[in-house]
């Protein structure tokens, strides 16, 4: 279908959730002094979406008496316990008939600019794709726009899915759009994340905190002794790649941290930290192991560099399911078998592990026993 030159692109935030590990509704605490889902509105409005619908779901009555949403439309998910895919149905089928594509925007994420916006819109007039993502430094981040053709699709889906499960049968049609904005990887999914955006909202240095983690580059945090190591690349910082980083100290593996917004004191066990998805870029070694723990942020775009490199072990964390529709997008992608016959996923060897030590323990026993061939 032929895009006009000024596309009429709406916008559906997803704020429907239970903010189950807040305990409170995540849509109305306070960042940069106003309500999460205020932020979030005012940004769109400056941009060039044609409308603003959104989706709530729980604690919907207590969220509409303290947000402003001015000319925003407002539809409600019954279904919210349900998941994401609930919510992604009646937001779509309430885009307006004349819009051709859509803006999916999370309800936690406040600090994506209009400009991020405006771009996705403007590179879907240029290039017409079925989905355009956005990419920082290499890192896909949200929100990702939607070409009507896609609506029926995405509103098929059920359960605690998103739009990425339909990013593999639309690998052609999806366009990866490069920004300079790190608001795209910022979210507000825990009280960890809250409070230091709290402590830097009180100090108002918000927006310089944020300026700041922008103009990180990667760079080396300790010296050139860790070269003659083994090398054990985790990709996204969280609790498993904290407990995984630990212990791969004690059994002196030199370690190298891939994330776009991990600050050196963060990972105090790591000896590199990359913040660009380049792998090309990644510290000389005897041998590499590369796990990737991303938990679906971009799990594809590292797999499909780390099947590019020899490294000795290549491993993704994750259930069964999204071990499946990893294999698939990577294939048509054009990776052949054999390349993902080096995959070991889920990592780790079967040891019953349920927290995330015994999963990081299991990890590290599996590159031990291939190191000895096995």
């Amino acid at each position: 279908m032929p895009i006009d030159k000024q596309a009429r692109v709406s916008a559906v935030i997803l704020a429907a959730g239970m903010s189950k590990r807040m305990g409170a509704p995540k849509q109305l605490l306070p960042i940069n002094g106003k309500p999460l889902l205020q932020n979030v509105l005012e940004n769109l409005r400056q941009s060039r979406a044609a409308e603003i619908i959104v989706v709530l779901g729980a604690s919907a009555g207590e969220i509409q008496q303290q947000i402003d949403f001015g000319g925003a439309r407002v539809v409600i998910n019954e279904q919210f316990e349900l998941g994401m895919g609930t919510s992604l149905r009646p937001g779509l089928a309430a885009v307006d008939a004349r819009s051709s594509a859509a803006l999916i925007v999370l309800a936690d994420q406040p600090f994506v600019s209009a400009q991020t916006f405006d771009r996705l819109i403007e590179q879907y007039e240029q290039h017409h794709p079925q989905i355009a993502i956005p990419i920082y430094k290499g890192f896909r981040g949200n929100p990702i726009l939607l070409d009507r053709s896609v609506f029926p699709e995405v509103m098929a889906l059920s359960g605690d899915v998103g739009c990425r499960a339909i990013f593999g049968s639309h690998i052609e049609n999806i366009l990866k759009v490069s920004v300079e904005d790190i608001g795209i990887l910022l979210d507000i999914d825990t009280q960890e994340d809250l409070e230091k955006l709290r402590l830097a909202d009180a100090r108002g240095e918000i927006g310089a905190a944020l300026l700041q983690m922008a103009d990180l580059e990667d760079r080396e945090v300790a010296g050139e002794e860790s070269l003659s190591k083994p090398q054990l690349v985790i990709v996204g910082i969280d609790a498993f790649g904290r407990a995984l980083m630990k212990l791969a100290r004690v059994l002196n593996f030199s370690i190298t941290a891939v994330d776009p917004i991990a600050a050196a004191a963060d990972v105090p066990e790591a000896d590199h930290v990359l913040r660009v998805l380049d792998f090309s870029k990644l510290p000389a070694a005897p041998e590499t192991h590369i796990v990737v723990a991303s938990r679906g942020r971009f799990d594809e775009e590292a797999l499909e560099q780390a099947l590019k490199t020899p490294a000795a072990y290549i491993a993704l964390v994750a259930n069964k399911k999204r071990v499946q529709e990893i294999r698939s997008a990577l294939k048509s992608r054009g990776v052949s078998e054999e390349n993902l016959g080096r995959l070991r996923a889920p990592a780790g060897i079967d040891i019953g592990a349920e927290t995330q030590e015994e999963i990081a323990l299991s990890v590290l026993a599996e590159i031990v026993a291939s190191r000895g061939g096995g």
